[in-house]
């Protein structure tokens, strides 16, 4: 068998967990995994994986194995790529990552242009507004909002922060009036984003003061479409990312509030490997998204 195509499946298989996930990605049978996986450990002449009926887990051969399997491949695909440099015309698949709003809003938009500016390549947009494992899900750029952890083998570049308002529609300012000042938010109707993390509390910030508001939550949704819907139509004061309604704040169907008083923002990074960042076609777009967004996430329309 081909060793490189072996260590690409044994690669594949750790990261996706099961021969048959592998199995589905890669269009090979479920024995023929197996036999890639048998033919690397018979010429190694050392296990890689432990399996029994229910689960598999790496020997620690294994895992060291892996490690370099990965950077050997990573390597094989960075220098074959380098005429597609010379060229400056890259191709390929991008699966890139990040969660509903953004990626409807701003990415998906700016996503477009580059393809129109690079034709010869594909991408998969994945959105998700649940944690997502890059290696898992084959990965290649993920937009992170909100705090990094445990970067290990990845490496992050800063976008503009994302900022959020709280706005209401029209209709319903006329009947509930307008609140002055974020203590009279507990007085009104609030509209928040289901999250385990939410809580019945809002924080706003003037110049270096943080204030802590109690709101009282009638809706709360995991969709920030379904939010912005429920505002449009009156429902009540929401929270919400600028990205996901400066088209309505522009248009005048929802009115910005408590302008001294912001809402905290979010760090935005662009997450790729450190080992396949240099890529033609993840660098591309890197250098492209990092120039689209170089002062505002704020895109839409």
């Amino acid at each position: 068998m081909n060793k490189l195509e072996s260590m690409a499946v044994f690669v594949r298989v750790v990261e996706r967990g099961s021969f048959s996930a592998v199995a589905d990605d890669m269009r090979l049978s479920g024995t023929m995994i197996g036999l890639h996986i048998k033919a690397l450990e018979s010429h190694l002449g050392v296990r890689l994986l432990n399996r029994t009926t229910r689960r598999q887990s790496l020997t620690d051969f294994g895992q060291e194995y892996y490690q370099r399997c990965r950077r050997i491949l990573a390597d094989i695909e960075e220098t074959e790529s380098l005429a597609q440099v010379q060229q400056q015309d890259p191709r390929g698949k991008l699966r890139v990552a990040c969660t509903v709003s953004f990626g409807v809003h701003a990415l998906s938009p700016v996503t477009a242009r580059f393809l129109t500016r690079w034709p010869e390549l594909t991408l998969d947009l994945v959105l998700s507004d649940k944690a997502i494992d890059m290696a898992e899900e084959s990965i290649d750029v993920m937009i992170k909002i909100g705090d990094l952890e445990n970067l290990n083998s990845l490496v992050a570049r800063p976008l503009a922060s994302y900022r959020s308002i709280v706005c209401a529609s029209p209709a319903y300012l006329h009947e509930a009036g307008t609140p002055a000042t974020p203590e009279e938010l507990s007085r009104h109707r609030c509209l928040g984003f289901a999250h385990p993390l939410a809580g019945s509390e809002w924080t706003l910030h003037q110049g270096n003061k943080s204030i802590r508001v109690p709101v009282n939550i009638v809706m709360s949704v995991n969709s920030g479409e379904a939010l912005r819907s429920a505002a449009l139509n009156g429902l009540g004061i929401m929270m919400q990312p600028e990205v996901l309604i400066a088209d309505d704040v522009r248009e005048g169907r929802l009115v910005p509030l408590l302008s001294e008083y912001q809402p905290v923002a979010k760090p935005v990074h662009i997450v790729t490997f450190a080992d396949r960042r240099q890529l033609p076609k993840i660098r591309l777009y890197v250098d492209f998204l990092l120039q689209q967004f170089r002062e505002s996430l704020c895109l839409a329309g």
